[in-house]
């Protein structure tokens, strides 16, 4: 494995006693390295080889968003003393691009937003709904619905689901009760910044991502 940077200190996992080195093993009992497997040696060689390189880029990235951050605060503030104005959204949305248009930074914040016991009333309100148009509900509907409403493995309710319900065009008066509720049920918890990077080859090209998640690298 070649890189232009250098991995993070890994601990060995040996121990010397004596003349004898041990390994540790996975309940902490100490193991000498003459009894392990050449292949279980070369493995556990192996993982912390990697897990080197994965700490100092982790750390590298880490380093990087902190930096992302300063310069463009750094920037702003020149911009407010210099205009008495912000740049960007209400929610802190901005788009910073190079003068030839070939590179952008985008800061993007997004809400976490939770949902409260309204949404159990939505529920019944949109069963009610699709148990009285019965053969008139159509299947998509049906379909966006059950979605919406059944959690995930980690008990999450489908909000892009959910939000897709708000976005349907229906007039009955229970189910605009229902899409009330929906929104009287959301609650902004928090949120978090992102900060994205584009490129293109020419100023009418296709914006690429510049990827830092490594599972899409």
């Amino acid at each position: 494995m070649q890189s232009e940077f250098t991995p993070a200190p890994i601990p060995s996992g040996r121990v010397t006693v004596g003349e004898t080195q041990y390994m540790r093993d996975g309940k902490g009992g100490l193991i000498p390295t003459s009894l392990i497997k050449p292949q279980s040696l070369l493995e556990d060689e192996l993982v912390r080889k990697v897990m080197g390189y994965a700490v100092a880029l982790s750390d590298q990235v880490s380093r990087f968003k902190e930096h992302t951050f300063d310069d463009i605060g750094g920037f702003e503030a020149l911009l407010a003393q210099e205009y008495r104005a912000t740049i960007g959204g209400a929610k802190g949305n901005k788009t910073l691009m190079t003068h030839d248009g070939l590179f952008k930074v985008q800061v993007q914040v997004a809400d976490n937003i939770v949902f409260g016991p309204e949404l159990q009333i939505a529920k019944a309100l949109v069963d009610e709904c699709l148990n009285e148009w019965a053969e008139g509900a159509r299947d998509e509907i049906r379909a966006i619905v059950t979605r919406a409403f059944n959690t995930d493995k980690e008990g999450q309710i489908n909000r892009s689901e959910i939000f897709m319900l708000l976005r349907l065009e229906i007039a009955d008066q229970r189910w605009q009760r229902a899409m009330k509720a929906i929104r009287d049920a959301m609650r902004v918890v928090g949120s978090k910044t992102y900060v994205r990077c584009y490129r293109r080859e020419t100023c009418d090209g296709a914006w690429e991502a510049v990827t830092i998640d490594l599972a899409k690298a």
